[in-house]
């Protein structure tokens, strides 16, 4: 079973041709919603390629919430633990695309800022039954790092996506098995420059592994054992990079539960690439037919 502890967000994408000013009322072209949030994108991406998914966070008592559960549950994840904030509204995502492609985005947390330590409580003994942890950075920090030292050793496997780049320095580095940050992240997150340089600043903070994802070039896998390998990515038609990070550590969690974490690598690598070959977030994530036609077209 794989346990995920994060964020849902509603997504109001609008298509304007430009930003508008302030105190400018502008009209644009398209409006758009879509069900999000990093913690419920990667638990329908694991989902949708087969394996049991519980989720674990909290929505608004809105019909936002309504309908964000309704995704959720559609995709097969199971919500059971997933509560209704009173007098909350679910988390909102306000998305300005312009005609250039270029986005601004203002985020409110609205009931993922109340998962805190009292919830993951009610919730501990089922999380720590899970083979694998699936966590992001958009609930608060604190829980996260609450959630790590609370943790037994060994069980359950944790992956931590270090998004939205976070100061990491309060959570206990040693109790991640896998740190999966874009390039970009971890330039922020280390300070440094160098992917590998900032790999392995990581590293010797008490990192186990860390997997840098690298768009269309693929991934890095950096190990505190010394061992350090590049993953390419298949070429793909690219229509739309979103969520494509979140496909991939959907991916890893579902193959690390029968796979050596080289193969759950390079498993979720391919799931990254199909995920940018469709428009959208969570209808973008790949499942388990198009992972198959994708090795079948390899001959595999």
């Amino acid at each position: 079973m794989i346990a995920v502890l994060g964020s849902i967000n509603l997504d109001l994408v609008i298509r304007v041709p430009r930003f508008p000013m302030p105190g400018e009322t502008l009209m644009g072209h398209q409006a758009t919603t879509y069900a999000g949030g990093k913690g419920a994108n990667q638990a329908v991406a694991a989902a949708r390629l087969g394996a049991d998914v519980h989720f674990f966070g909290k929505v608004g008592d809105d019909v936002f919430g309504d309908r964000l559960l309704t995704e959720l549950a559609g995709n097969d994840v199971d919500v059971e633990a997933v509560e209704r904030a009173i007098d909350c509204s679910s988390g909102l995502a306000s998305i300005w695309v312009n005609d250039a492609g270029e986005n601004a985005i203002a985020l409110a947390a609205g009931a993922n800022s109340l998962v805190d330590v009292g919830y993951f409580e009610r919730y501990f003994e089922a999380i720590c039954s899970a083979d694998i942890l699936l966590l992001q950075l958009e609930v608060p920090m604190e829980t996260i790092a609450e959630l790590l030292r609370r943790l037994p050793k060994g069980r359950p496997t944790v992956i931590l996506d270090p998004a939205p780049a976070q100061d990491l320095s309060q959570l206990p580095l040693a109790r991640i098995d896998i740190l999966t940050p874009n390039e970009h992240e971890l330039r922020q997150i280390s300070g440094k420059e160098s992917v590998e340089e900032g790999a392995f600043q990581l590293l010797d903070r008490g990192a186990n592994n860390v997997i840098c994802t690298l768009g269309e070039d693929g991934a890095i896998w950096f190990s505190s054992d010394g061992t350090m390998a590049h993953y390419s990515a298949p070429e793909v038609q690219v229509v739309d990079t979103t969520a494509a990070g979140d496909a991939f550590n959907g991916a890893l969690a579902w193959a690390l539960q029968t796979n050596s974490l080289e193969d759950a690598i390079s498993r979720a690598v391919i799931a990254g690439a199909l995920a940018a070959t469709k428009p959208g977030a969570q209808m973008s994530l790949p499942d388990r037919e198009a992972m198959r036609n994708f090795f079948s077209s390899q001959g595999a």
